[in-house]
């Protein structure tokens, strides 16, 4: 495979936010990413959950009940427990969908697309082993917080892997983790108006002279709490794509994280992004 930098040097890459999921293929499964790959999508974003023995499964941690109408959290079940549930579907019913664990994953997606794993912070060093196991040193990006203490423990535990640090409004991190031994790979940006200086032109500039990508999600968590301006998935795929889509890319964006990984892979293809 190409590094990451390589083919977001040839388009706007496409990033499946928890799989392709809908009607009765529940999110973090292995049919989810499954359709994702089919969807055209460059990178498959995964959610990783540690269980109370230490097992790593592919799941968001916090959403048990929604996702499994199970009042227990992952962080507090043996791994027995965990493979014993079962997903629900959109409208709550139960499917024959389970947790994958993390190695069934990542052998899943290797040299099929890139993965970003998500909730990296959740077990750092044993994610970290899990991805060296498998060979996906250069194929996997990893996220935490803007926190200088998981710059620490990622200099120290993974500083050959692919790194963003997840910034709000404004980012003051990057040009200080240049400096460091990390593989600086960009920075996932979050920005409630597009007014703001992880939006504007001179930081995009700025960081790609830097060789730096920048990564932009357009998916809606929360409509009383938008990550990417009023460019959404929403406006997208219900408005007017060109004011979405076409505005991130326009504005220089190199990764876009959506829902709909085939219609923005459409669009872009029309559009001559892809």
């Amino acid at each position: 495979m190409k590094t990451i930098r390589e083919a977001a040097s040839e388009r706007i890459l496409i990033a499946a936010h928890r799989g392709t999921a809908g009607g009765n293929i529940p999110c973090n499964t292995m049919k989810a990413y499954e359709i994702a790959l089919r969807a055209h999508a460059d990178i498959v974003e995964i959610d990783v959950a540690r269980a109370a023995d230490g097992s790593l499964f592919v799941f968001h941690p916090g959403m048990e009940f929604p996702h499994l109408r199970s009042e227990k959290r992952i962080a507090d079940m043996t791994a027995a427990e965990v493979e014993a549930l079962c997903f629900v579907n959109q409208d709550g019913v139960p499917t024959a969908d389970r947790i994958a664990k993390l190695d069934d994953i990542l052998e899943m997606l290797k040299g099929r697309a890139y993965v970003n794993i998500d909730k990296f912070w959740t077990a750092m060093p044993e994610i970290t082993a899990a991805v060296r196991r498998h060979g996906m040193e250069k194929e996997v990006i990893i996220k935490t917080s803007a926190d200088p203490k998981w710059f620490n423990m990622v200099e120290e535990i993974a500083p050959d892997l692919p790194y963003m640090p997840i910034v709000r409004h404004t980012d003051t991190v990057c040009p200080e983790l240049l400096k460091r031994n990390i593989s600086l790979l960009g920075a996932e940006v979050l920005f409630t108006e597009d007014t703001e200086p992880v939006a504007s032109p001179e930081y995009l500039d700025w960081m790609h002279k830097n060789d730096l990508l920048v990564w932009v999600n357009p998916i809606v968590y929360n409509h009383k709490d938008i990550i990417a301006g009023c460019r959404t998935d929403d406006e997208a795929m219900a408005g007017d794509p060109d004011k979405a889509w076409g505005w991130l890319a326009d504005r220089g964006f190199d990764i876009i994280q959506t829902d709909w990984a085939l219609q923005a892979h459409l669009y872009y293809k029309e559009k001559g992004r892809r």
